[in-house]
């Protein structure tokens, strides 16, 4: 969800042809610290009950006055994209337009607000650009190539296909087509609904006022709003010692080209990209090797769920790894020597090992892309590179205190660097500053790995819950199906693959989803969905699943979880992380 990089500076968007309006909205509408707040977005908390330890879920909205304002308030027409006020250029700036940005914007407009997004770069950001959009592509190749490549699959299902083969440049073309496609399709939206795009990289020049523009001393544009929003998003992050050329060392920006597919190639990092780059190269033929700082492969994961995904994803494949240490020194390949990469242990810091490999991709994670947004005009200072901000997005100065009218979301924050999870915390941000109290629930946001089976979770993993549980006092149970039972999944030939339930068995309340197999990154949106509603799995137990879907996975995980009663009243307040 990267933003600004290249500074193409639009004549046509100046600060001086940006009409005014007289159209006033009242942002300073709060709801006391006592009132109960309705929230009706999935990822948001279904209530939030401030100041308070208890949740009801019948008691009505509070104050139907304030209400009436506000709806009255935000009635502006779509078509002029509302009004701003008087002394004001816009309702609502957005710095940075991926899909964070996007979703902010689309959800502004809808409520009535001039809006304004300013991009540096291309509409679309990191994911649209140079992360989940193109990579999906490459690994749509990939899983058909893995289909076709293997002959016992194929037989089961009565089929005879010769070699399979690929065109590299068709590969790569298809990537970079369907970029093209979905980053045109996010611009035409916006334009569609009148939000302005202004090109340039935008900066805080002080409260309530943006510069955009050339990254020099020029004066550029200014412009202000009543409420901006950070949207900045990420570049890769490569550690120090670490040389990138873009042609044999390389970050997932360039792996995203596939200007190469190399005989063998290392991967520092096992997370998410490092995987699913592994599933797209091992089934264009390259051997790979995984380099690990930590003592097991896919950290990030479900312990159980690793453990099974390394016996499908990497063990039969042509991947070795190295776990446990750290590349001090990589250097690029040069006038026919490899590519040359030192690796010290990651405890003792002794050296271990040399590799020479043909190409290395760094996979060591992301970083925030927050420099010279002008932070210090406004009394902030950044935490590792990351926007401070609390639970509802604000962001913090100095003091630990919300700046007024500021907000940042997305990967500059650090909270949950994915892309649902920045325009979720948008849309979260445009509900406050139209007068609704909102606090987006982290720990019902998905994620997904979209490796061949893909791997999904959301909420706690079954570590993570059974501290939890220490700590407050609960007990925890875990369930487990597998596709293996699954009828869809044998009459696909893949039944390969478990879903995981972790939950408090005493009231019911889901902690924890976790999914490896078929589609499993499409599946997890009911128990996402579960979380964020509050629903309760005696209640989900009841739903029902067409047969035969994949979805029934899901229905049988919830029906094997032994809930001891039926007990009334809500499940525990989740916590904004």
């Amino acid at each position: 969800m990267q933003s600004s990089l290249t500074l193409s500076l639009s004549q046509s968007a100046t600060a001086s042809t940006i009409p005014k309006s007289n159209h006033t909205f009242n942002h300073a509408l709060r709801f006391p610290p006592s009132k109960l707040i309705n929230l009706r977005f999935c990822g948001l908390r279904r209530e939030a009950f401030l100041g308070s330890s208890s949740l009801s879920r019948s008691q009505p909205l509070q104050n139907k006055t304030l209400s009436k304002k506000i709806n009255n308030a935000i009635s502006a027409s779509l078509s002029d994209n509302g009004s701003a006020p008087k002394s004001f250029d816009y309702d609502l700036i957005i710095i940075g337009a991926g899909v964070g940005g996007h979703g902010a914007a689309l959800h502004a407009v809808e409520k009535g607000l001039k809006t304004a997004i300013i991009e540096g770069d291309v509409v679309g950001g990191t994911c649209v650009n140079r992360g989940c959009v193109p990579s999906k592509a490459l690994l749509a190749v990939s899983g058909r190539m893995r289909e076709l490549q293997s002959e016992h699959h194929m037989k089961a299902l009565g089929l005879q296909v010769a070699a399979a083969g690929y065109d590299r440049q068709g590969v790569a073309d298809h990537a970079n087509n369907l970029a093209m496609k979905i980053r045109n399709n996010l611009t035409n939206s916006m334009k569609a609904l009148g939000v302005d795009i202004l090109t340039g990289f935008g900066s805080i020049l002080g409260p309530q006022t943006v510069r955009y523009g050339k990254l020099d001393d020029s004066p550029g544009n200014t412009v202000t709003a009543k409420d901006i929003i950070v949207a900045t998003g990420s570049v890769p992050f490569v550690p120090k010692g670490i040389e990138v050329d873009g042609k044999t060392v390389i970050t997932s920006d360039h792996a995203l080209k596939l200007e190469s597919v190399p005989d063998w190639i290392a991967i520092v990092g096992s997370g998410y990209i490092g995987l699913e780059f592994s599933d797209v190269y091992t089934a264009l033929g390259s051997e790979v090797t995984f380099i690990e700082a930590l003592d097991q492969l896919m950290p990030g994961f479900d312990p159980e769920i690793g453990k099974l995904a390394q016996r499908v994803l990497i063990n039969p494949r042509k991947i070795d790894y190295h776990t446990g240490v750290f590349a001090t020194k990589i250097t690029p390949a040069e006038n026919g020597k490899p590519v040359t990469i030192e690796l010290i242990d990651a405890k003792t810091k002794e050296p271990k090992d040399t590799l020479e490999v043909d190409a290395a991709l760094i996979a060591t994670g992301r970083a925030p892309f927050t420099k010279g947004l002008g932070l210090d005009n406004v009394q902030v200072a950044l935490k590792n590179g990351f926007v401070p901000v609390d639970e509802r997005i604000e962001v913090l100065n100095f003091e630990g205190n919300p700046v007024p009218h500021l907000y940042c979301i997305g990967d500059a924050n650090g909270k949950m660097m994915l892309a649902h999870a920045a325009s979720a915390q948008g849309i979260s941000v445009v509900e406050q500053i139209t007068g609704r109290d909102h606090v987006l629930n982290h720990l019902s946001i998905p994620a997904a790995c979209f490796t061949h089976p893909e791997i999904s979770m959301v909420g706690l993993t079954e570590p993570q819950a059974r501290e939890k549980a220490e700590k407050e006092g609960f007990e925890v149970s875990v369930t487990k199906t597998s596709f293996k039972a699954n009828t869809k999944a044998l009459a696909e030939n893949e039944g390969e693959g478990i879903a995981k339930l972790i939950y408090r068995p005493d009231n019911g309340e889901i902690l924890g989803v976790h999914i490896f197999g078929l589609h499993a990154a499409d599946l997890i949106h009911e128990a996402s969905n579960a979380i964020a509603l509050g629903t309760r799995i005696q209640d989900i137990k009841f739903a029902v699943h067409a047969h035969p879907t994949l979805s029934e996975v899901l229905d049988e995980l919830f029906k094997s979880a032994k809930v001891k009663a039926h007990v009334p009243g809500p499940v525990s307040e989740p916590v904004a992380v």
